[in-house]
């Protein structure tokens, strides 16, 4: 039995076999690798917080007057929500709110204002006006001393107030006559 041994019966005993017509197989060529999907510059929230460099807000996050029940397309300035919500720029980053909640805004090419609202919206697009005491954004906290990792989330009653229409009423045009 000296006979030598064929792929099949290599297998069953377990036994490697060489044989001049099987090749190495190529090191050279690697296979396909996904490029990743991380943008350059992109921090990690707790390497932030061990090399202790501080986040900074866009001022424009305060001034949205969004109500957290509604989508975010509705934002008049569509601009604001293509803007970094922290600068440096993070991966993933926790929106704590007063009473308790919290939720996570993620985006591995840096979170925006957008994955901020978006994940806020998430939490609150089934509760009813009447159910929410403050329905209305007023803009994000970081605060260090508490926590370096999360952003506190502030709200308030009243929305954006309306800009006043050109028109008159009929009741002043009578008082100027």
């Amino acid at each position: 039995m000296s006979a030598e041994l064929k792929k099949v019966d290599s297998a069953i005993a377990g036994l490697s076999i060489s044989s001049k017509d099987d090749k190495a197989p190529d090191k050279s060529k690697k296979a396909h690798k996904r490029s990743p999907s991380q943008a350059e510059g992109i921090w990690n929230i707790k390497e932030l917080e061990e090399q202790k460099i501080e986040l900074t807000l866009p001022i424009e996050t305060q001034k949205t007057g969004w109500k957290l029940n509604t989508s975010p397309k509705e934002i008049e300035d569509q601009d604001i929500l293509k803007l970094k919500l922290v600068n440096p720029p993070v991966k993933k980053i926790d929106l704590h709110f007063p009473l308790g909640l919290e939720v996570t805004a993620r985006n591995l090419k840096g979170v925006t204002v957008k994955d901020a609202l978006d994940a806020i919206y998430k939490q609150f697009k089934k509760k009813a006006d009447d159910e929410l005491d403050k329905p209305y954004l007023a803009g994000f906290e970081w605060d260090k001393d508490e926590c370096w990792t999360r952003l506190v989330v502030h709200q308030k009653k009243e929305g954006p107030s309306k800009p006043p229409t050109g028109k008159k009423s009929k009741k002043n045009k009578k008082d100027d006559a």
